[in-house]
């Protein structure tokens, strides 16, 4: 598990929102609602859960000391 800043990856941040999956579970609204990922797939979401506490990305630093 890593802890601490993410390094972001434009190649990745790209393809997550231009996929063909993505697209097709918008469109057909296959999309189970916010907070449902514990009946989906609990082991993923479990680690999802751990790591979004854990670690922080660049662009929220960024957000932080730019907002004030």
């Amino acid at each position: 598990m890593k802890f601490g800043i993410r390094k972001p990856s434009l190649k990745k941040m790209i393809s997550a929102r231009t996929s063909v999956k993505r697209f097709v579970r918008h469109n057909l609204g296959l999309k189970a609602p916010r907070g449902w990922g514990w009946l989906t797939n609990p082991k993923k979401a479990l680690y999802n859960r751990i790591y979004n506490r854990v670690t922080f990305s660049v662009f929220s630093l960024m957000k932080k000391f730019f907002s004030k």
